[in-house]
């Protein structure tokens, strides 16, 4: 039953259109990922797999964050969690041979379905300068050229070393060691390019930059807001704590510019009602314009500040730094400009505003579609401001949900992968290992692509990602890394970052999720944290994709000792033999991780990390309380006839890995390269459904970007308002177009103009 790789990249000019679907999941969703999983696993090690899947002894799913519950399901994953296991535990094989029969140039005109589709790679693999295709390399030649490359750097801040966030804890804590130990702060990551925003109002508004709910909190809320996030797709098991919680009596509230089919209707496939018939979620949909959430937040501040009863005033007055000031920019929120912005109807509004009046536990969750705008930061202050009002934090079943994309993401963070660190971790770090950590900060994503753009950056290190293909401005990118001297990467498959590289390159293959890893000290495991700060024990069970595989921190430990030499005081050689003692060292150097191997054996299903606002509703700021903020509302300003722009995945999708061609809750089947515009504002542009049109941005650098030959689709967008997939759209993103504060890229609201293709 396993299907062999493409051997040439399918067609996608004709994408085909059928009708929008209403639900989500159920039978079509478990045949899917099934027939996914067997395409490239074959049927029994199909089950073999799955069935180890975020259970307590078995590995974390490679894909999303969210979390389980203390109760497992026998298969206690999505269909896109199918997806991606089937992805990695796949057994197709990049090997040698591949790389000698594709030179850079085939590999570079590839599309990224086409690259992820042939297989893991088996051997660490070289472009020798002037080379024209990867050839074999050993382990220690590898390293070696990584030693000489940064060795020969002018300073240790013309590096980069970015993480992705499927990348361990254990590996990733020794990653920003290294770094540090080397001399640098430049630590990338790809929280920068999505929830650097959330973290950034976070921290500043309540001390912590995660959420402040776990999953009892959601089955207990009244309301839950689900805003600017289409869990149906990008975090599918997250419907299921949404029905749970409607069952016992929570209302839903979803504000998105598009309807989507898994905040309509979920059609759970654990259960005979949800084969059958499903459970309804929203209550109230509000379709908003893009990038007017910020100005709907506010105006709902005002109605609650202008609601006798309505403030929690002894949370306010207890626990709370800054209300008047905050108080008197939302009494000056003005309803025609909220309609405007927003798009919304006073009725929607004011509907919105009882059933938030009439919740005690309300829950605001968000992703993507808040945190990827100029504005992204003052719009994620508003939220909280509407909770602080409401007495909300720090109370059960209430609080603040950003729901994380990728899988460890928050745990990098947690383990220290930021460019701007705090003295209090750097103090630890330094006082554990007898090093001097850098104290100035490094380069975040948009400014070490800018860096090697200008030749500020030499030496580019990736543990896992797909860099090149998740960035803005791809034209800008994709040249800046073709001047680094060295790229490296660190990879269980093939992606578009591997086909763009600097004078040398070099692939690392590393295990996966569900690899089974035994280094000298014995079995191995690794430990991840989800996106409510819960962290846990990882253990594939897997034969490696081959004998030549190195874990993630036996990489890192084996590049350490070739870069450091025998000066390191660091055992990095201990660290690669048992990772249980890289989690010694953390639990001395990061809170919350105390006792952290005695706490993952007496309960493999792991442990939750401090939340002082949840916990103690103490808020550790600058004020030491929670901070009201005031910022001046601000929405996208559009030119007559030009239209804003989202990017998005689309349901055959996660991030930048594209598992297929469909994306069958919006109707669309065998091609990527479509449009979604309101048919109203297709036909005001003379495009009909099914005519083609090249997507052209437009921003203040006066530099045209184009995205030529995209299928329009007459869609039920938000009015003014168009969306297509990315990494296909990456191009029309301004590298320099970002968010306040976070400097994350606003990848959410790019102007476009819309020109008929010539070809059509």
């Amino acid at each position: 039953m396993v299907s062999k790789p493409p051997a040439e990249d399918p067609v996608q000019d004709a994408p085909q259109v059928t009708a929008v679907q209403h639900s989500a999941a159920g039978l079509p969703g478990v045949v899917h990922g099934l027939r996914a999983s067997t395409a490239q696993m074959g049927l029994g090690r199909t089950a073999r797999t799955l069935l180890r899947v975020n259970q307590k002894d078995g590995f974390d799913c490679p894909g999303c964050a969210w979390p389980e519950g203390g109760k497992r399901h026998l298969a206690e994953f999505c269909e896109n969690g199918a997806k991606a296991v089937a992805e990695e535990a796949t057994v197709r094989r990049v090997t040698p041979e591949f790389f000698a029969a594709h030179p850079l140039p085939d590999l570079a005109g590839r599309s990224g379905y086409w690259l992820g589709q042939q297989g893991r790679i088996t051997h660490p693999v070289y472009l020798p300068e002037g080379g024209d295709r990867y050839e074999p390399v050993s382990w220690e030649r590898a390293f070696a050229i990584i030693a000489e490359e940064l060795t020969a750097l002018d300073t240790p801040d013309e590096a980069l070393f970015y993480t992705s966030g499927r990348t361990s804890n254990e590996a990733a804590f020794l990653l920003q060691l290294f770094a540090r130990e080397f001399g640098t702060n430049n630590l990338p990551d790809c929280s920068n390019m999505c929830h650097e925003s959330s973290g950034s109002a976070l921290t500043e508004t309540l001390g912590v930059g995660k959420g402040s709910v776990s999953l009892d909190d959601l089955h207990r809320a009244d309301l839950i807001i689900v805003a600017g996030q289409n869990p149906g797709t990008n975090h599918p098991r997250m419907l299921t704590a949404l029905e749970k919680a409607k069952a016992a009596g929570a209302r839903i509230i979803s504000v998105n510019p598009l309807p989507e089919a898994g905040l309509e209707r979920f059609r759970n496939p654990q259960t005979a009602r949800g084969l059958v018939k499903g459970s309804a979620l929203t209550d109230l949909f509000l379709q908003i314009r893009i990038g007017g959430d910020q100005a709907l937040f506010r105006l709902l501040n005002k109605l609650v500040l202008d609601t006798e009863g309505a403030v929690d005033e002894e949370f306010v007055r207890t626990h709370t730094h800054g209300f008047e000031e905050f108080a008197a920019a939302a009494r000056a929120a003005d309803w025609d400009e909220t309609l405007a912005a927003t798009g919304l109807t006073r009725d929607a509004i004011e509907s919105a505003l009882r059933m938030l009046l009439a919740s005690r536990r309300t829950i605001v969750c968000w992703a993507m579609g808040l945190t990827q705008h100029k504005h992204s930061v003052p719009t994620i202050r508003e939220i909280v401001n509407l909770l602080l009002l409401r007495g909300a934090i720090g109370r059960p079943g209430a609080g603040v949900c950003p729901v994380r994309g990728h899988s460890n993401v928050q745990g990098d963070r947690t383990m220290g992968i930021f460019e701007r660190p705090s003295e209090a971790f750097l103090d630890a770090l330094d006082e554990e290992f007898g090093i001097t950590s850098p104290r100035h900060h490094g380069y975040d994503v948009v400014r070490s692509i800018q860096a090697l753009r200008d030749g500020r950056a030499k030496v580019f290190f990736a543990m896992g990602g797909n860099f090149v293909a998740a960035s803005p401005d791809t034209l800008v990118t994709e040249a800046a890394m073709r001047r680094a001297r060295l790229t490296v990467h660190v990879s269980t498959k093939l992606n578009r970052s591997h086909a763009v590289t600097g004078t040398r390159a070099l692939i690392l293959p590393t295990l996966g999720r569900t690899d089974r890893d035994v280094q000298a000290s014995g079995r191995q495991f690794v430990t991840v944290e989800d996106s409510m700060g819960l962290v846990h024990a990882s253990r594939g069970n897997l034969p490696p994709a081959g004998p030549h595989l190195l874990s993630e921190p036996a990489i890192v430990a084996r590049m350490a000792r070739a870069v450091l030499g025998p000066d390191s005081a660091t055992p990095w050689e201990e660290f690669e033999k048992d990772y249980a003692a890289i989690r010694d060292r953390i639990a001395r150097v990061v809170p919350g991780f105390e006792d952290f191997n005695a706490r993952l054996a007496a309960d493999p299903g792991g442990f939750a990390l401090p939340h002082a606002p949840r916990d103690e509703r103490r808020f550790p700021t600058a004020t030491g309380k929670a901070n009201f903020t005031a910022a001046p509302v601000e929405y996208p300003a559009v030119p007559e006839g030009r239209l804003l722009l989202q990017t998005l995945r689309s349901h055959d999708q996660y991030n930048t890995t594209v598992y297929g061609l469909d994306d069958r809750y919006r109707g669309i089947r065998g091609g990527r390269r479509v449009v979604l515009v309101h048919p109203d504002d297709a036909r005001e542009r003379g495009l009909a459904d099914g005519s083609y049109a090249d997507l052209v941005g437009e921003w203040t650098d006066g530099v045209e970007r184009r995205a030529p030959g995209f299928r329009v689709v007459h869609y039920p967008t938000a009015r003014g308002c168009a969306a297509a997939y990315y990494p296909e759209t990456n191009v029309l993103v301004p590298l320099d177009a970002t968010a306040d504060v976070s400097n994350t890229p606003a990848s959410k609201s790019v102007v476009i103009r819309l020109e008929q293709s010539p070809a059509d």
